[in-house]
This record gives structure tokens, sequence and C-alpha cells, in this order.
């Protein structure tokens, strides 16, 4: 089945799943398997404090896949102030966003506090501009300051909470009604109804994090991973870390690690969710041979 988005469109890709921004394993090998694989891998810009590896690995990532990739730098949870240090950190972001675009990447995300000084010099180069936020508030913002698109994380996803987070249902079928701009949902998603639920309430594409570290090929020891498969989500210590409101961020899955049994590669896990998708949508009657979401 063809699948057809505001984001497949847009980023070139050939299923509207994009990859996590993941600190400290976002790197060439991780995100390129994405790639192959039909979605879009993401590379943490802030994985290498030295500029000249990061641009090592986008060279890497050219050689490991011919299709779109993108870029993510995380800034701070809190205003650059125009201070010394805040442009002296501005400066180092930009760097990276330079390094990038001289590598003719196209493509960029963000997160954290307001990003528009990197989104204009990407957009100025010509380049595309996403931002991650948690708030619909805040992606009205983003929408605003001319962002290309933004992903809306919901309660259900993992690490740094605002206290008026909502879940990824409430997020995603309000933020439909109330942007203008393409919609990638994130929170909680790790299977294929997850997957046509995010879809169906008005996103463009899904964000998979937690999903993706039940793979071969995410960098971290098997044993973690294992321990991972084995949460219990409904477990009361866990449900406090995921759903109560936490400052400080935490080395823990989502609730998506749920739908996870098994360690996958991959490609296994993306062919297994559209082979799955496909599937439902047949059981469905749905008969097209397009999956079109342009007209909703």
């Amino acid at each position: 089945m063809i699948w057809t988005t505001k984001i497949t469109q847009l980023l070139k890709i050939q299923y509207p799943l994009v990859m996590g921004a993941f600190g400290g394993w976002g790197k060439a090998e991780f995100a390129s398997t994405f790639s192959n694989a039909g979605g879009l891998g993401i590379i943490a810009a802030l994985n290498f404090p030295n500029p000249e590896e990061f641009r090592k690995d986008i060279q890497k990532v050219k050689r490991l896949t011919t299709k779109p990739f993108g870029i993510n730098l995380s800034l701070p949870h809190h205003i650059l102030e125009e201070s010394r240090e805040g442009k002296k950190t501005q400066e180092r972001y930009l760097e990276y966003v330079d390094i990038a675009l001289n590598e003719n990447c196209t493509i960029f995300t963000t997160s954290g506090y307001k990003a528009s000084f990197i989104g204009k010099r990407v957009q100025e180069a010509g380049g595309l501009w996403f931002h991650k936020c948690v708030l619909i508030k805040h992606a009205i913002s983003v929408e605003k300051e001319g962002a290309d698109g933004v992903t809306l994380v919901g309660l259900e996803g993992t690490g740094f909470k605002n206290p008026l987070t909502n879940t990824t249902l409430v997020n995603i079928t309000l933020a439909k009604k109330m942007l203008k701009i393409p919609i990638i949902a994130a929170g909680g998603i790790g299977d294929a109804r997850g997957f046509l639920g995010a879809l169906a309430m008005g996103a463009d594409a899904v964000c998979l994090g937690t999903a993706l570290m039940a793979t071969n090929e995410c960098p971290v020891s098997t044993k973690i991973k294992k321990k991972w498969l084995n949460l219990d989500i409904f477990d009361e210590t866990f449900h406090n870390k995921i759903y109560k409101y936490n400052i400080k961020n935490f080395m823990a899955p989502s609730t998506a690690i749920g739908h996870r049994k098994t360690l996958v590669t991959i490609h296994k896990l993306i062919e297994e969710l559209i082979t799955e998708a496909d599937d439902i949508l047949d059981s469905w009657g749905f008969n097209n041979n397009e999956f079109n979401t342009l007209d909703i």
C-alpha cells in the first residue's frame, strides 16, 4: 500500500514514520537503518561534543543510505538569555547547523525551548524546520514562528514532563483543529493500531522512540533491552515515572514498550507494523491501494 500524507510528501519518505532523537544513540548506523527501512532516520548533533566528529558522522550516514535523514538539535528547557553566555550557546548550536547545511542536509528537528533562531537559519538555506513540544499552546507559537511542522508528545511519552501535558489523544485531535502545519504524533505509540490511531486522530506521521529501543540496532546493551521488554507498564513505580510531573530526565522507556515482546531488527519492526496496519485496514473494508490523508 502507498502511504500518502503531508509528511511523506514533504520529507519524501515511504512511510509516515519518524525516528525519535536519541541522546547518546542517534548516530549514523542507527539513523541510516531507519531511513533504509522507509522512515526518516535522525542524527542527534549533540551526541558529538566535537563538531568535526559530527561532520564525519553525517558523511558516514550518506555512505550508508541514499534515503532522506534529519538532524536534531535539543535545546535547554529554558530561555537562552541575551547574555554573553547565552549568545555563546546559540553560536555553538548554529555551528552544528552550518556544518549540516554545508553537508547538504535539508531536514532539521529541534526540541526544548524556543528554537526560532535555528529555524530561521535552516529555512534561509532552503531547509525544513520541525519543532518538538508537549503543549498545544507551544505548537501554536511554533507555527506562528514559521515552523514547517511540529511533533507533539503526549503524556504517555518518556523524558521531561510539563505539568500541563495532555495525553497523545487529546494533543493530536485538538491540534488537528488548531494547527495548519503538519503534525507528528509521539508518546506511547508502539504498534500498528497506535500508528493507525494517530493518523486517524489527525497526525501526518508518527514518531517512534521507545519502540526502537527494542531493536537489535539500538546501541544499548542486550541486558538493558531485555529488562525493558520485561517491564510491567501497569506497575505503580513505572506508572509514577511516566504519568507524574518530573523535572528530571530519566532513562526509561515509554508505555510503548508494552507492545514490544521480543528483540527484532528495525526492518522487521517496520515491516510488521506496516503489514499489520494493512491487514487491519483490509478487515475494516478499506480496499484502496493508497492510504491518503491529504484531504482529511
